[in-house]
């Protein structure tokens, strides 16, 4: 597609974005960037090593300057909670580090959307959109689509249906005080309670009783911990998002997808950013889509944005 991607960190997130971009037709150019130049070599050398069975690509190690003309640049980079090591204290070190990448490649890719994964994403997001000088259209945090991605699949396992065919999503902060508006949510055309009622009375679908919304949810917010916990990190879920990601912001039309970015009064929410349902395409963020929540639901998002809102009171930006 003659598309260039720069990936900024080359541990487990970005190295398998990148691998995962080696065997997608995405990009044709993959520039990745780390301060820990021996690991970003032998990651750049394992993933090229294997594009044999591909058009070509080319996978470089570069630095800031290397990042000029790309179309979309992913910011990766952070550390993980330390022993004894507060959120907040976690929160302002990978503060500091977004704060020391940013003025760099700005200036190298002053035109690039930028997708943010970096943890917690939310904050994280809310500073580049703050330092980068940027329009906030190219600005876009990875926010919630992981979130709902585990969403759709607990759904689609528990109905056997496509994923395709659900349509729900997860609104918030990513984090704990994430939910899910049920309100919006719809299988198959019908809402979910009708589709409930659907599966369990056709008599030839298959359906593994009521659903527990709140064990859903439960689900969602304890995933990525129990997979940390088993293995040690989270990487091929959210890397697989965000390059569905990039594929959406690389094509002719614009999707609908949960991601952060700053609100300015949607759901009387303002100067924070959180995930709700955004339309994105090749100019980055259109808009947000107003999609009508209970009230609820609204209290809930309004709950999730003052969580995060205490947070940046918090850290030096």
């Amino acid at each position: 597609m003659g598309s260039k991607i720069t990936i900024i960190g080359a541990g487990s997130v970005g190295a398998t974005i990148a691998y995962t971009l080696s065997n997608e037709n995405i990009a044709s150019e993959i520039v990745m960037i780390d301060v820990n130049k021996e690991k970003l070599a032998g990651e750049v050398m394992d993933i090229m090593q294997g594009t044999g069975f591909r058009d070509p690509i080319s996978i470089i190690a570069g630095d800031y300057e290397d990042a000029k003309g790309s179309d979309i640049v992913i910011i990766t980079s952070g550390i993980a909670r330390k022993p004894g090591q507060t959120r907040i204290e976690l929160v302002q070190t990978n503060v500091d580090i977004i704060k020391s990448i940013t003025p760099e490649i700005v200036k190298a890719a002053p035109d690039a959307l930028y997708i943010i994964v970096s943890n917690p994403v939310d904050i994280i997001t809310y500073v580049f959109t703050k330092l980068s000088g940027l329009p906030e259209r190219q600005i876009i945090g990875s926010g919630t689509l992981l979130d709902t991605a585990r969403l759709r699949s607990t759904l689609s396992d528990y109905f056997s249906v496509s994923e395709k065919n659900i349509h729900a999503y997860v609104f918030g902060e990513h984090g704990d005080s994430s939910f899910i508006p049920w309100s919006r949510a719809e299988i198959s055309g019908l809402d979910f309670d009708s589709y409930v009622d659907f599966c369990k009375n056709s008599g030839w679908l298959e359906c593994k009783g009521d659903p527990d919304k709140d064990e859903i949810l439960d689900h969602i917010h304890k995933s990525g911990g129990k997979i940390i916990a088993n293995k040690g990190a989270t990487f091929y879920a959210v890397s697989v998002s965000v390059c569905r990601l990039c594929s959406l912001l690389l094509s002719a039309y614009n999707s609908t997808v949960t991601v952060s970015s700053l609100m300015h009064g949607e759901y009387g929410i303002e100067d924070v950013c959180i995930s709700t349902l955004n339309l994105v395409g090749p100019n980055g963020i259109e808009g947000k889509v107003p999609l009508p929540l209970t009230d609820e639901e609204v209290e809930q998002l309004k709950a999730s944005a003052d969580k995060l809102k205490d947070v940046i009171r918090q850290i030096n930006i």
